[in-house]
């Protein structure tokens, strides 16, 4: 599947419902990873004549939108740990037997962990073509990749209650059991990540 590149990068030649599938599968684990404090801008209007803000007014309001949040973090109450089970298994506790300070922790974190992996999950998404074809990526769009496949596959795993003996699950499963599919593609996805794995390696 992938083949190393120079420099520690890797190619590979995706189909067009291989690639399609990936791009779908990456965009739910964005929208998990939205800071329910900080949404997602909405798109800008259409404007005739230049427009008096631009990147760097932008970058600059997210820079005062930043500081304001560290600095009113803390005198905050620390963030609950999230409801969804996928969530909390992207943003787990740092530590599981002391509540304090896993909210302390979390408290301070969190939000640069979502954007973080939001980064790997659009890398991924900014470099599958549409329709398919070949993707040429640097060591660490590479790396990047294997960031979000990893939460891709951690969000499958989850909902559909993967076990260490995912192969016998898999077998198990009868012909009509509508998580056939699903199962199917949580181990294409394991074939994928291993294969970038192996290419990275080399």
């Amino acid at each position: 599947m992938f083949r190393s590149t120079k420099g520690g990068g890797a190619s590979v030649w995706l189909s067009a419902g291989e690639a399609t599938l990936l791009r779908a599968l990456v965009v739910p684990v964005m929208e998990l990873l939205n800071d329910p404090d900080r949404p997602a801008p909405p798109p800008e209007p259409a404007q005739s004549e230049p427009a008096q803000s631009g990147p760097v007014a932008d970058d600059s309001a997210d820079l005062f939108d930043d500081l304001e949040k560290m600095f009113n973090e803390t005198t905050a109450a620390p963030p609950d740990a999230p409801a969804d089970p996928v969530l909390a298994r992207l943003l787990p506790d740092a530590y599981q037997d002391d509540d304090e300070a896993a909210g302390e922790f979390r408290k301070y974190t969190e939000s640069s962990l979502r954007e973080a992996k939001k980064y790997f999950a659009q890398t991924l998404l900014d470099t599958v073509p549409p329709k398919g074809g070949r993707v040429k990526l640097t060591a660490d769009q590479a790396r990047d990749w294997l960031r979000a496949l990893n939460d891709v596959r951690l969000m499958f795993g989850v909902r559909l209650e993967v076990t260490e003996d995912f192969d016998e699950q898999l077998a198990s499963l009868d012909q009509k059991d509508p998580r056939l599919a699903a199962f199917e593609v949580y181990g294409w996805l394991g074939a994928v990540q291993d294969s970038l794995v192996r290419a990275i390696a080399r």
